[in-house]
């Protein structure tokens, strides 16, 4: 702790980021109430301009919120085309044409654009979470998190997330080379442009990533055992097939009590044993493992809480989660549910923030 009580730079680990997004994911998942929807925006906004640091997949952030907008807009450019029309309010009628199972254009309704608008809304929430997981985890160090047996996986993960970040850093330096040689120009003449140079920008770093990677033996296994790959194997299958039918019994009503949450259990059991006999074949090294203290309980914590808040809020009273459509009345405000929002806004106040490099700090 510093001086004043507060906590001292550093990096939190990237687990607690990602359990806070997903947790905020789940929330904006189980509702349609928009004005909840933009609350989770505004929270995930409010953190990342918070905490972020200055790497390249920090400055990531907008391009997801582009890509929700761009979401919404195509959500309701499909419901003008072949979306189903309802609704009390008609506000155009379009020409029709009939076609086989389908109409295309037709009258529009205010319900029915709603109803879509909300829907691409919500997509657009959980994209904006999983943007503010990205850019505020390191994804090297969410590497060294990965479990042994993982450690494939994880990689190609690793690196499939970074590709965003790294797309918009390549574009900024272009940019910015342009700008240095006296091109200017901005928009569709523009793209031209840049885009070969940021496909190349993007080819380069790609081979240099992998001959670091390969420099560093990623990818490469210690010999394992007849018994050793069998017992991996039969463990993970059945560790699957355990969790599948323990979640088909928690979804059934119907189902004996035994195939439900025991079932789950179990398989995961399974599928956790065989992980640590399949991660004996992957030896690494760890420099300088992340800690997990009281910073990272709180970040993670509100996003569970902002999940089961929400959760909460489902089983008191349901209409408050859902925009009224039938008939067209304005959203409620649930506070129960605006509560657990608010508290996965409070890693903006009591997480640590990231070092600032010493080029910047000077």
């Amino acid at each position: 702790m510093s001086r004043l009580g507060a906590p001292l730079p550093r990096h939190l680990h990237p687990v607690a980021w990602w359990v806070w997004a997903v947790g905020l994911a789940v929330a904006c998942s189980r509702t349609t109430n928009p004005l909840l929807l933009l609350l989770a925006v505004a929270v995930a906004g409010l953190v990342v301009v918070a905490k972020r640091g200055s790497s390249p997949w920090a400055r990531a952030f907008r391009l997801y919120l582009g890509l929700g907008a761009f979401v919404v807009v195509v959500r309701v450019v499909l419901h003008v085309l072949v979306g189903f029309k309802f609704g009390d309010h008609r506000l155009w009628t379009l020409p029709s044409v009939d076609l086989p199972g389908i109409t295309l254009l037709g009258p529009l309704y205010l319900e029915g654009l709603l109803a879509a608008a909300v829907e691409g809304l919500r997509l657009a929430a959980i994209i904006a979470c999983v943007g503010a997981a990205n850019a505020l985890a390191n994804p090297k160090r969410l590497l060294r998190a990965v479990p042994a047996a993982l450690h494939e996986v994880g990689t190609a993960v690793v690196i499939a997330v970074t590709v965003a970040p790294q797309l918009a850093d390549s574009v900024q330096r272009v940019r910015s080379a342009r700008a240095l040689r006296g091109e200017g120009g901005t928009g569709l003449r523009a793209v031209g442009r840049v885009a070969l140079p940021v496909l190349q920008d993007t080819l380069d770093r790609s081979l240099l990533l992998a001959s670091a990677m390969d420099s560093r033996g990623y990818g490469r296994r210690v010999a394992q055992g007849t018994l050793a790959r069998r017992a991996t194997a039969s463990l993970t299958l059945l560790g699957l097939l355990g969790a599948a039918l323990g979640t088909y019994g928690l979804l059934d009503s119907t189902a004996p009590a035994f195939v439900g949450a025991p079932m789950l259990v179990a398989g995961l059991g399974l599928c956790a044993a065989g992980m640590v006999v399949g991660g004996r074949a992957v030896h690494r090294t760890v420099y300088r493992r992340d800690p997990w203290a009281l910073p990272e309980w709180v970040v993670a914590g509100s996003g569970v809480l902002a999940t089961a808040a929400v959760l909460a809020q489902a089983s008191v009273a349901p209409g408050g989660l859902a925009q009224p459509l039938s008939p067209l009345a304005p959203p409620a405000l649930p506070l129960l549910a605006v509560a657990g929002l608010l508290v996965a806004a409070l890693p903006a106040f009591l997480a640590p923030s990231p070092p600032v490099p010493r080029r910047e700090a000077s």
